[in-house]
């Protein structure tokens, strides 16, 4: 996948173009002027799936109050910040867009979407309590049971594959941490 269309450099805001460096195998943004090469990397998504409930029964999810796909169902996610380790990006997005507090259980997914130019890292969370203050990004916030997950109306396909695999290893008893890549969604007509 090509990256973006860089038009200039972001060191001396000369002309850019796009070339394969010398000793590299893919097209980049090369300044004309200084040499800089533009060096174009995967956006880190941080998230958590939050359990409630003694043998972690319920989750909890948030309705999308912006775009993209405003208005259905996510887990607490969002971007990564600089200066910030993936675990503490993730609390932060569960605290930002629940309002949940929350304690880490562990890494949970690890999910490549080439597609969207993101890799979304999912951690295990337990509530500490069941109230919640949901900020601008999310219309509601909900612990729900795992039999009333509302399947048709989640917002991405990495919601739906992690929330798959909690449910797999809730059964199984064993909780692991599982990686895979997300294809495209195939729009209809």
């Amino acid at each position: 996948m090509p990256g973006p269309d860089i038009k200039f450099c972001r060191l001396c805001g000369s002309p850019s173009d796009r070339r394969v460096p010398h000793g590299e195998d893919r097209e980049r943004p090369v300044c004309r002027a200084c040499g800089y090469v533009d060096y174009v990397n995967p956006t880190n998504v941080v998230g958590t799936v939050p359990v409630w409930g003694a043998d972690g029964d319920h989750v909890l999810l948030c309705l999308r109050a912006i775009e993209p796909r405003k208005g259905f169902w996510t887990l607490p996610a969002g971007f990564l910040e600089v200066g910030e380790t993936l675990a503490e990006g993730a609390a932060r997005e569960t605290r930002e867009e629940a309002g949940a507090r929350i304690e880490l259980d562990g890494l949970f997914t690890v999910l490549d979407v080439v597609h969207a130019r993101q890799v979304h890292v999912f951690y295990r969370a337990r509530m500490l309590d069941d109230s919640l203050d949901p900020g601008p990004e999310t219309a509601e916030a909900r612990i729900v049971s795992l039999d009333e997950i509302p399947w048709d109306d989640l917002a991405f396909a990495t919601v739906r594959w992690t929330l798959e695999r909690y449910l797999e290893d809730r059964a199984s008893g064993r909780f692991g941490v599982h990686t895979a890549t997300i294809p495209p969604r195939i729009e209809s007509s």
